[in-house]
């Protein structure tokens, strides 16, 4: 039994392997850009809003009211990329039902790469919120001696981050496997809403974990001064 998509060879081009990862990872992205056009490619104020749109607008409300409960700042920049990470995650494990399907987020190198992304974001949103000074100034917070600690901390986070998808992930496919294995025509139906909850609570937690760390990043202590303080506001 194949346990990761990157085990799963698709196709070779030119002695490049091409893995279920890549390809499964390709066709989320496909069905989310394609799915985003469709829906707002009649977005105008004179154009009655249709369900899919009404749908779509009450899933970016949703997204944008838990990053101002969370973030003292909020920042739409902060939607776009938690909204596209909660997106992304739901989709390919919502697809999870789909015969066949390979979710890329069972593999520790998507999970690895979220994660990472996550990691240099974290950094960038604190210095445009911040300016580079005020960035640096919260590792050696409260003093000097914290340096390596805040470095270490930092790191930490993306490792948490890639380990605990990933492992949700996969010990699902493992439960599943052994549930199948014990009554195959019973627990597939159960298995499949089980995979749909964990989908959106993984997509969730991923996505919100995120708007932590940046909005950690981007609060501005209240040790800098006043002035940088509200020359960023503006």
């Amino acid at each position: 039994m194949e346990m990761t998509p990157d085990e799963i060879t698709v196709f070779t081009v030119g002695g490049f392997t091409v893995n279920a990862t890549i390809v499964f990872t390709w066709i989320v992205m496909a069905i989310l850009t394609l799915t985003s056009i469709l829906i707002t490619r009649n977005l105008r104020p004179d154009v009655p809003p249709n369900r899919w749109r009404t749908t779509l607008e009450a899933v970016v409300l949703t997204i944008q009211g838990q990053i101002n409960e969370i973030s003292a700042r909020p920042d739409r920049r902060v939607l776009y990329f938690a909204g596209t990470l909660f997106l992304f995650i739901f989709v390919s494990n919502l697809l999870a039902i789909v015969p066949g399907w390979h979710a890329p987020t069972g593999s520790l190198s998507t999970t690895a790469a979220l994660a990472l992304a996550v990691l240099v974001a974290v950094p960038l949103f604190g210095i445009a919120s911040r300016g580079i000074g005020g960035y640096l100034r919260s590792y050696i917070e409260p003093n000097i001696i914290m340096l390596p600690f805040n470095i270490i901390g930092e790191f930490s986070r993306g490792v948490s981050l890639a380990i605990r998808l990933y492992g949700n992930v996969m010990s699902g496919a493992v439960i599943a496997a052994i549930l199948l294995g014990v009554a195959p025509f019973f627990f597939p139906v159960i298995m499949d809403a089980l995979g749909l909850l964990t989908g959106v609570i993984q997509a969730y937690i991923f996505a919100i974990l995120a708007t932590v760390y940046i909005s950690s990043a981007t609060e501005v202590a209240e040790t800098e001064p006043k002035a940088a303080v509200t020359k960023d506001q503006t």
